[in-house]
């Protein structure tokens, strides 16, 4: 190899060093091989030149040059960089892609619209997938925008073992059946064995830990929870659950959703995650933190800077009699497929008869009062809290049109979040509130989803930064524009500041438009589990 100056000589000696290290800790040795092949001079891709380069991980905030070879980023320096392709990012930031640990919008749209806000993995992990294995086919058949993933899905499992549906796969095929009495019922134990076999299963197709939706069946046997804890926790996976009710807001709950993650995680040793916290815990969320904090085992959890969440209009907790548990009424939801404001009880009831899978929007939290937008602030800045979207599947509906269009008609039902969850992050908590640096907030939305991943996904470990020997996936952003355009009216409008989003090195958006010739997304699946519990 040649080089111009001792600098780059020793910048691509630190490279082989981390590539190395990378593969002893994860176990691809395949990225030695046939290294000087791969990388045959000095001369980049790709070269992203005089961008302010975050890296959470090592905590670099400075003006770097970024080359990319390939799909891997093969140098960071402040020395000039020789590139077949040079692209001037002065006066921007240089970030990691945003990875989404909790996207249900697993789609071409759904990824599209997802990449315009930064985001370069999307994973289904809450509701997750089952049979996994025909998740990730059909999606490798289709092709993605951006990276894709699964857990296994408790919720689906059931609904086959104790429900008797069909096989449901994804969670959009799974939406009209939310309110179904059948897969909530009591589990005889050859169900339930047979439900812990799919799970497995799941486990051993890659899938990407576990996801519980225990809410949306709040009088599951709290042993069931164990149990499925235990499984992820033998095969080394993380738990991602959307939890039961709390205590101040069901009394008679069969245990306090809160303190059934905590007391599982000390009983079986698994890695859990809390799936958006803020729209689960609502006002008792400072209750909710200090558990967490006080728990001697990590939780990771969750949040979207949004006071609405959205779900199939026939969810448990939608009833008429049980609003009150979440402190709302009918005319706190609106029913999405027609923009209809929920007028009493007895609309509730006919929709959910009429169209038990339609979506709904629920005002929880509002956003214009100070002290409903005081709880989420809290939930966004707590420490640790990961960015996470809920993204929601598209749902087309009448409209008449092709789902591969772009970009999608404003008329397209989904929740602004889809759209613009990442965008809205940085903008209020970074640029208007300085509530949190620049560094921290891009960690919350990259490196921290990753590590919770990492210990068995051994392709996580090199996502979520921006360094040697690490994949090509990287946003590009001005500070002072970057922002959300979505909103409850106009849900599809994309995010708008990005100049660059780049999925395995190929520029996915350039300057607020998609590319739309290239699928550039790849599986993100789980490996080398060991049948252990954590330490």
């Amino acid at each position: 190899m040649s080089f111009d100056n001792a600098a780059n000589q020793a910048t691509l000696e630190a490279w082989k060093a981390n590539v190395a290290e990378n593969a002893a800790r994860n176990g691809y040795p395949e990225q030695l091989d046939g290294l000087h092949e791969r990388f045959p001079s000095d001369i980049c891709d790709v070269a992203l030149v005089g961008g302010r380069v975050v890296d959470p991980e090592t905590g670099l905030d400075e003006i770097r040059n970024v080359g990319i070879t390939g799909t891997t980023i093969s140098i960071v320096s402040s020395a000039p960089l020789r590139a077949r392709k040079t692209l001037d990012v002065s006066g921007r930031v240089v970030a990691p892609g945003w990875i989404d640990l909790h996207s249900h919008a697993q789609s071409i749209a759904g990824g599209r619209l997802q990449a315009r806000d930064g985001v370069t993995t999307a994973l289904e992990l809450e509701a997750g997938a089952s049979p996994v294995a025909e998740a990730y086919a059909h999606a490798a058949a289709q092709g993605r925008p951006i990276n894709y993933g699964y857990s296994t899905s408790w919720q689906q499992a059931r609904m086959v073992e104790v429900g008797g549906l069909m096989a449901l796969g994804e969670l959009t095929h799974a939406l009209m059946h939310f309110g179904d009495p059948a897969w909530q019922r009591p589990a005889s134990a050859k169900q339930r064995g047979a439900m812990f076999d799919r799970v497995r299963e799941d486990l051993d197709d890659g899938a990407l830990g576990v996801g519980v939706m225990i809410g949306y069946a709040p009088r599951v046997e709290p042993g069931e929870y164990v149990e499925i804890s235990r499984i992820a926790a033998e095969a080394g996976v993380t738990t991602f659950t959307h939890p039961r009710a709390l205590s101040e807001q069901v009394p008679d709950t069969p245990i306090d959703g809160a303190e059934e993650i905590v007391r599982v995680v000390q009983e079986t040793g698994v890695r859990a995650h809390y799936c958006h916290i803020h729209s689960t815990a609502l006002r008792q969320i400072d209750r909710v933190h200090r558990l967490i904090e006080a728990s001697p085992t990590p939780v990771t959890t969750e949040a979207y800077p949004y006071g609405a969440g959205m779900t199939a209009i026939s969810a448990d907790f939608l009833a008429p009699e049980r609003l009150h548990e979440l402190g709302i009424t009918p005319q706190s939801i609106v029913y999405a497929p027609t923009g209809e404001h929920v007028s009493d009880a007895r609309h509730l009831k006919d929709l959910r008869k009429r169209d038990p899978g339609g979506l709904a929007l629920i005002h929880y939290l509002h956003e214009k009062d100070p002290m409903d937008q005081a709880l989420l602030d809290t939930g966004m800045t707590f420490p640790g809290t990961i960015v996470a979207s809920d993204a929601i599947p598209f749902s087309w509906y009448a409209l008449g049109k092709n789902p591969m269009d772009w970009p999608p008609p404003l008329e397209l039902v989904t929740h602004p979040r889809t759209a613009g969850t990442f965008s809205k992050f940085i903008r209020r908590y970074v640029r208007e509130l300085g509530s949190l640096s620049l560094l921290e907030a891009v960690g919350r939305c990259t490196l921290a989803p990753a590590q919770v991943l990492e210990p068995f996904v051994p392709a996580m470990a090199r996502k979520g930064r921006v360094q040697p020997g690490c994949d090509a996936d990287l946003v590009v952003f001005d500070l002072q524009r970057i922002s959300d355009q979505s909103t409850f009216q106009a849900s599809t409008r994309a995010s708008t500041g990005y100049s660059y989003v780049l999925v395995h090195g190929q520029i996915l958006v350039r300057d607020d438009e998609l590319v739309t010739d290239i699928l550039p997304g790849r599986p993100v699946r789980a490996g080398n589990r060991q049948s252990t519990t954590r330490d």
